[in-house]
């Protein structure tokens, strides 16, 4: 065990050093009391703009006795830091088959590398190409290129987070979060994501992570199959026994359904086979655009621009208790751009993307909705109504957009019906394949223009300039998260279908990066639970 010391205040001014001692201090450690020293958290406090300043954690590995330390150190801000450690234990029952695992991001990956280092020799399908390959074909696409339907932003090695600003922060608490950051650190990613307080990767750096990890599957036995879509479930008296896919039948007692938000026609043919979905709610709306540089001056003021602070970012929200129903800001990527996302023809989808130095001119994020039955109703009472209103938004923006991938744009002045026309704004918009100026009332509900409206001007308060002559608009954003929950049970299989294991964002498990490799890691323990490793 250790030492944790919590609350230690800083200057802009002082370093990692005075970090330390400051902890040391508070802490009432000699140099000799201690082993080894290294940072947990650090974030900026900027609550009072005329006094900003970093709180972090320090964990003091001592030499002695750990509670009769913490007992002199007579401080709330010293405990003994307890550390979960997960575990692997193994059952006993024999597999005829290697686990199959469908889909290779987040969650597919550390599904499979959890397996592979214990010996399971897992099979991986995945519908896109490997990340190098990926990455030429979005390029392509980005360039005025044709899109490829198998192989884009939502689709390929690493999922949809591989083109994003590798965000891993997440609200849940699990000993697998520290897991997954230091394998994430162990296959390449930056040390500092283990005390940042908003942490990132990045997606230059993001790229060779996904790479390594796969490297080390196939290096344990694993198998990755790139460019091999599953079709259809093979089930024998409410068993999965394999998988058909575009290669053929694969066989499989144990199969991981990891296949993110946007497999729609997975979700189709799911339906059709009987698994059961359900409706979930999930968001719509724009991405936002301003200089960075108005983002760090309302979020910092006078202290903006100060090397010891991170790129401005913000995270803002506003609810309506009689229409319950929400706007907030979404996925904030500072010196970011805003990119081309769609994975089917003739539709237009936004996203936000930031390289590791986030040293963009603009600064990104969603403005986004929630919306439910309200919104589908129009489309069916089937668990896939959600879908077909995020399809009918999406073929909606690419004609508003001219038909060439195009995205409707719009000055945030000119969407609050203040006539600001778009040319006329100093920022730019990001998006690579350009925009077509339009009006954005046109493209939503009247409900999702009500509270995007409120929520604007509602932001606007909070951060000065957020609604200002400076502001772009750009959608839709479409992709918050799946539309449909792939329901599973107290053990994680899918209702009535033993051996079937929804897992991740795109069964509706999770939520980000962090939370659907966590939840790849708990479905790989539950298997291992149950079968011994392959021979």
């Amino acid at each position: 065990m250790a030492i944790i010391v919590s609350n230690i205040k800083t200057t802009l001014e002082q370093g990692r050093e005075d970090i330390f001692e400051a902890a040391r201090k508070t802490a009432r450690l000699s140099f000799r009391d201690i082993e080894t020293q290294y940072l947990v958290k650090t974030s900026v406090d900027a609550r009072k703009k005329d006094r900003i300043h970093m709180v972090s954690s320090v964990t003091f590995v001592v030499h002695g006795e750990e509670e009769a330390l913490v007992r002199r150190a007579n401080s709330r801000d010293v405990q003994i830091q307890k550390e979960e450690k997960i575990s692997f234990p193994k059952g006993e029952r024999t597999l005829s088959h290697r686990p199959v695992v469908v889909g290779f991001g987040p969650a597919g990956l550390f599904a499979a590398l959890t397996l592979a280092r214990q010996g399971y020799r897992p099979i991986v399908l995945e519908r896109g190409a490997c990340v190098e390959e990926r990455i030429k074909a979005v390029d392509s696409f980005w360039k005025g290129g044709a899109l490829d339907p198998a192989t884009n932003v939502q689709f390929g090695e690493g999922g949809a987070g591989t083109f994003s600003d590798g965000k891993l922060t997440t609200r849940i608490s699990d000993p697998r979060c520290a897991y997954i950051l230091e394998e994430l650190i162990r296959h390449g990613a930056p040390q500092e994501i283990r005390y940042k307080q908003k942490p990132h990767v990045g997606t230059d750096h993001l790229r060779h992570v996904v790479s390594s990890i796969r490297e080390e599957i196939l290096r344990l036995g694993g198998e990755v199959r790139f460019g091999c879509r599953m079709e259809r479930l093979l089930i024998e008296n409410g068993r999965i026994v394999g998988a058909v896919t575009e290669d053929g039948e694969i066989g499989a007692e144990q199969l991981v359904l990891a296949i993110g938000h946007s497999a729609r026609d997975t979700f189709a043919a799911l339906m059709q086979q009987q698994v059961f979905l359900e409706p979930k709610s999930f968001s719509v709306g724009v991405r936002i655009e301003h200089p960075q540089t108005l983002i760090d001056r309302g979020l910092y003021g006078a202290f903006a621009g100060h090397p010891a602070l991170p790129c401005g970012e913000y995270q803002l929200s506003l609810r309506d208790q009689a229409e319950d129903r929400g706007v907030y800001t979404f996925c904030m990527c500072p010196g970011g751009l805003v990119v081309p996302s769609s994975s089917e023809e003739n539709m237009v989808v936004t996203n936000g993307m930031s390289y590791f130095s986030r040293d963009g001119e603009n600064a990104n994020s969603a403005v986004v909705v929630s919306v439910d039955g309200r919104e589908f109703s129009q489309f069916g009472s089937s668990p896939l109504a959600g879908m077909e209103f995020q399809r009918h938004l999406e073929r909606r923006a690419f004609e508003l957009g001219g038909k060439t991938y195009r995205a409707p744009a719009q000055t945030v002045q000119g969407y609050l019906g203040g006539g600001h026309p778009l040319e006329k704004c100093p920022t730019k918009p990001t998006f690579a394949r350009g925009v077509c100026e339009q009006d954005l009332n046109r493209l939503f509900p009247d409900a999702v223009n009500a509270m995007l409206h409120r929520g604007l001007a509602a932001f606007d308060r909070k951060i000065s300039g957020f609604a200002g002559g400076e502001a772009i608009l750009t959608g839709p954003e479409t992709r918050t998260s799946s539309p449909v929950r792939i329901t599973r049970g107290e053990d994680l299989q899918a209702l009535g279908i033993e051996g079937l294991y929804p897992c991740g964002e795109g069964a509706g498990y999770a939520g980000g990066i962090v939370s659907a490799a966590v939840d790849g890691v708990r479905i790989a323990q539950r298997i291992m639970e149950q079968f011994a490793p392959l021979q």
